[in-house]
C-alpha cells in the first residue's frame, strides 16, 4: 500500500479505479478522480496548498507534483501523463497534457489543453503554454504547433497505456 498521510486534517482522496505503487507517497490536501495511478517512488504533497487532479490522471516513477505556501496551488486536469522524474509545481495544466519525462514546470505556469511540454524543458515560473503546442528547451519555447498524428500518437496513447499498466497491477492485488 503506498504511504498515505493527512496533514493538518487535509487527507487524500481518490475517485473509483485508481493505484497507487506501494512507495508512492500522497499527502494532505490531494483530491484526484477516477481511473488514475501514481507510481513507483512519486511523490505528490498537498501539504501547503492544494492539489486537485481530474479523471486518467497518471504520475509515474519518480515525479514530484508540489505547490507554494499561501501562494500557488496545483490543479491538473483530466487524461494528463506526468513523466518519469518530472516535477510539476504551483500550476495549472488543463485536459489532454503530455508533461515529458525530467521536466520542470515552476509556480503561475498555465498549459492550455492538448499541449507537449518535451522531455527535460523548462517552463520559467508565469509560462503559459499555447493549446495545441510543443514547448522544449531550457528555457522552454514553443518549437511546434501539434498535428493530429502527434496528438493521438502520444497524449492519448501515453494515457490510455498507463490505464492498461496500471490495469496490470490491479489484477495482482
Amino acid at each position: 500500500m503506498a504511504l498515505i498521510k493527512n496533514c493538518l486534517d487535509k487527507e487524500p482522496k481518490w475517485g473509483v479505479d485508481c493505484w497507487f505503487a506501494e512507495n508512492a507517497t500522497i499527502v494532505g490536501d490531494v483530491t484526484m478522480g477516477d481511473h488514475c495511478s501514481v507510481w513507483f517512488n512519486a511523490v505528490i504533497r498537498g501539504d501547503v496548498n492544494s492539489i486537485r487532479m481530474g479523471n486518467k490522471v497518471n504520475v509515474q516513477d519518480g515525479a514530484v507534483i508540489h505547490c507554494t505556501y499561501q501562494k500557488a496551488a496545483t490543479t491538473i486536469g483530466n487524461n494528463v501523463s506526468i513523466g518519469h522524474n518530472a516535477l510539476v509545481h504551483g500550476c495549472t495544466i488543463e485536459d489532454n497534457v503530455l508533461i515529458g519525462m525530467g521536466s520542470i514546470v515552476m509556480d503561475d505556469c498555465y498549459i492550455e489543453s492538448g499541449s507537449i511540454i518535451a522531455a527535460g524543458a523548462v517552463l520559467l515560473e508565469g509560462t503559459r503554454v499555447e493549446s495545441g503546442s510543443v514547448y522544449a528547451g531550457v528555457p522552454a519555447k514553443k518549437v511546434k504547433e501539434i498535428s493530429p498524428e502527434l496528438f493521438e500518437g502520444e497524449v492519448m496513447r501515453i494515457a490510455n497505456n498507463y490505464l492498461k499498466y496500471s490495469g496490470w497491477f490491479k489484477e495482482d492485488q
